[in-house]
């Protein structure tokens, strides 16, 4: 975290899943608080708090006791719009529970966005812990993190979707979770050969497609039944890494990289 801090590359807030927040362990937490870093850490649902009986005693709970009753009768919650970079827009909605010591004017909040706050759907539903305060509090004031509402708030977390984009895929495809019971140092090598062999089979693969196309045959695609298919084209001998490299790298990846990171970030949430 102190190198994070030095590089001088500004950001907002420091934002992870809940394997990261309170609701497993309080190490990261603390460390934050003390170096004075903003973040927006997430909860799992149904984290327990001692309260008394009358008090919502999970972040569920909280949350349907903010008082949603219709889009005209919404109590505590606000319609947040979320932006994305391809254009399209999504209605969310987000609201500042309460539950136990964490509040809107404490120094700690619970905010929590959904895009169903009668029904709270597990897959669209966030549980944030954030520091940072609500604007015009009684904290915000005194506090040196900047302000923050919920739009704000919604903004940030969503931004962590976006950075795993495609790890659960990728991981399931390569075989990453297959390490098994082993040391973090055999977890490691075991990962780097994956990444080496499935390097070396796509840029195989790139090779053998086929040339790009001219006018002439781009008439002649067009004039086949609609339909038809057509097979990969012969396997053709080539040199996998031509010359020396000198040092360890991906083996001549061209253009295909930055086409795939350039699709992510088309479709990646800006607000």
């Amino acid at each position: 975290m102190g190198r994070a801090r030095g590089a001088p590359v500004p950001f907002a807030a420091v934002v992870a899943d809940c394997f990261y927040g309170p609701s497993e362990t309080g190490t990261l937490v603390g460390a934050l608080g003390r170096a004075g870093v903003p973040y927006v850490l997430a909860l799992k649902p149904h984290r327990g708090i001692w309260a008394r009986i009358a008090d919502p005693h999970t972040p569920i709970e909280a949350a349907r006791a903010a008082g949603w009753r219709s889009r005209r009768r919404p109590g505590s919650w606000q319609r947040v719009t979320r932006r994305f970079r391809d254009g399209h827009t999504e209605t969310w909605w987000a609201t500042d529970a309460r539950l136990g010591c964490w509040g809107t004017d404490g120094p700690l909040r619970l905010v929590v966005a959904t895009t169903d706050p009668a029904g709270l759907p597990e897959h669209t539903t966030w549980y944030l812990i954030t520091n940072r305060p609500r604007p015009g509090s009684p904290p915000a004031a005194p506090s040196p993190l900047p302000p923050a509402d919920l739009a704000e708030i919604v903004r940030c977390y969503g931004l962590r979707t976006w950075v795993e984009q495609g790890y659960k895929q990728v991981k399931n495809e390569l075989g990453w979770a297959d390490f098994q019971v082993r040391s973090d140092v055999a977890i490691r090598r075991y990962l780097t050969l994956v990444c080496c062999a499935f390097s070396f089979s796509w840029q195989t693969w790139s090779d053998q497609q086929l040339p790009t196309p001219t006018p002439e045959t781009t008439q002649a695609e067009g004039s086949r039944e609609r339909g038809a298919r057509t097979g990969f084209p012969a396997h053709t001998t080539t040199q996998l890494a031509p010359g020396d490299p000198r040092r360890p790298r991906l083996a001549d990846p061209r253009h295909r990289a930055h086409t795939l990171v350039a699709g992510m970030v088309h479709n990646a949430p800006t607000r």
